[in-house]
């Protein structure tokens, strides 16, 4: 690969450079790789040159195998780089091959998707036409069974509905609002808010709320652009950096973040969910200085307790519009969309309530 690398550092630079982490995929690594070097124009968008690096992250199947194929220069020109590291898990993976990435865009891939042969030309479009857009994504097609993996297929569809700045700006402490192998990102935002950062979190997740806290604009083109496979390997499956309450104590950082210099009567929030899974959701969120006045409920046999000396009252107890801060907390289905349409009617506007 030394030579691979030399002959590519001689090559002007691309626009545009895909970043795609590896790990014991030789099984849906060749049909990810044959999407990306499928690639072709859109409409009104011409393909830029793009380079595609693959961090192996120590593969122990037969993936370095793969790679060397892919990477000869006789098949498949230079547009190919791979990096063999140590396994060192997909935050050294990625960081890898950002150092490496020559092109002015950064798009993540992941090695068991596939990309819509528009994706490239399309989302460095996006980028180039609004010099303020820092991250661009795609919507993706689910890749898994809905029947059996309904919870997921949910996930997708309401990422899928984050469009707007301000949609997926409103909706960052629900849960990650990008699907992170479908994102196209400039470079400077690495240099100016970081990296990707490891720890008991997930890393895409972190990245966006750190970026939006630092004012970077995100949307989202309404095209699938991305299978997003759900193999069985999925780290979101077993990894405990994706779990519910490693997710909870990342929400928790950044909204308190927020809240104490958004929030216009902070400490006090009023927060809608007086049931279990809502105050589990934002406990840890209470030692880092935010304080709830009461918990809102429209169930009759939670209204009137005290929870840790917190009441649990009903909607109509609300203060008027303007007046307070509300955390929309509610997760059954349905229930966070209803609450919102009746704080809506009731004349609170998107200044007032967040969705968490």
């Amino acid at each position: 690969m030394a030579d691979t690398d030399r002959i590519s550092s001689q090559l002007p630079a691309p626009l545009v450079s895909v970043v795609l982490p590896a790990w014991n995929a030789v099984r849906t690594l060749g049909a990810t790789l044959q999407s990306l070097l499928g690639q072709r124009p859109a409409t009104g968008a011409p393909l830029p040159e793009f380079e595609i690096i693959v961090a192996d992250d120590g593969s122990t199947d037969d993936t370095l195998e793969l790679l060397e194929y892919w990477a000869n220069p006789i098949r498949f020109g230079h547009r190919l780089r791979a990096l063999h590291l140590p396994h060192g898990g997909i935050v050294a993976a990625l960081n890898a091959g950002l150092a490496v990435a020559r092109g002015s865009f950064i798009a993540r891939m992941d090695a068991d998707d596939t990309a819509h042969p528009l994706r490239i030309a399309t989302q460095a479009a996006h980028l180039f036409n609004d010099p303020q857009l820092s991250v661009s994504a795609t919507c993706v097609a689910f890749g898994g069974d809905r029947a059996t993996a309904h919870g997921f297929a949910h996930f997708v569809d309401w990422q899928n509905g984050l469009l707007t700045h301000n949609q997926i700006s409103r909706a960052r402490f629900r849960d990650t609002p990008l699907c992170h192998p479908s994102v196209m990102f400039r470079r400077e935002c690495v240099d100016k808010w970081g990296s990707y950062r490891d720890g008991d979190f997930a890393e895409d997740w972190e990245i966006w709320l750190r970026w939006l806290h630092h004012g970077a604009v995100m949307e989202k083109l309404p095209h699938e652009m991305l299978v997003w496979n759900d193999a069985p390997t999925r780290a979101t499956r077993a990894d405990s950096r994706y779990a519910r309450a490693a997710c909870d104590r990342l929400r928790a950082l950044w909204l308190a973040r927020w809240l104490e210099e958004h929030n216009p009567f902070h400490p006090h929030v009023w927060v809608i969910g007086g049931g279990r899974v809502a105050r589990q959701r934002l406990a840890p969120l209470w030692p880092l200085g935010p304080r709830p006045d009461a918990y809102i409920d429209i169930d009759p046999k939670k209204i009137g307790n005290c929870v840790n000396g917190i009441p649990v009252l009903a909607r109509s107890t609300l203060p008027k519009p303007g007046h307070c801060c509300i955390l929309n907390a509610l997760t059954a289905h349905g229930a966070a969309e209803e609450a919102g349409q009746w704080l809506s009617h009731a004349g609170y506007g998107q200044q007032d309530w967040l969705l968490v």
